[in-house]
């Protein structure tokens, strides 16, 4: 008798990791609709595990988001090409040396200014 590997998708599990991911980067479910060019409403139905999505609409969101398919189908992740990143860890802090022009910048902003840079990054980051 053969066994079988079978893994269950579960879409709740799915769409709660999509609103987390999405929330860590301060998208609204509107904005996060507008970016994989579909309704707000379909997107509510994916975090709420209403609704399974089709391939392309997953690669669009895990591109978005900037997580593996690993990550969001099955809650766990092979270290492909995405890195899912700790939100206490700093995505730059072993970085600092090679960026000190950008540090140097970013260290004469103002409060103001420097929440306007991350609602920058927050909006151009999906498409990069």
């Amino acid at each position: 008798m053969k066994s079988k590997n079978v893994t269950i998708i579960d879409n709740k599990d799915i769409g709660q990791r999509i609103r987390e991911e999405r929330e860590k980067l301060a998208l609204t479910r509107a904005d996060l609709a507008e970016l994989i060019e579909l309704s707000d409403y379909y997107v509510g139905q994916l975090e709420r595990g209403e609704r399974q999505m089709s391939l392309p609409v997953l690669i669009k969101i895990t591109s978005c988001l900037h997580v593996s398919m690993d990550y969001l189908v099955l809650g766990k992740s092979n270290n492909n090409e995405y890195t899912i990143h700790d939100s206490t860890t700093s995505v730059y802090t072993n970085e600092r040396e090679r960026n000190d022009e950008l540090y140097d910048l970013l260290d004469k902003c103002s409060q103001h200014e420097l929440s306007l840079i991350k609602k920058l990054v927050q909006t151009i980051l999906p498409y990069i």
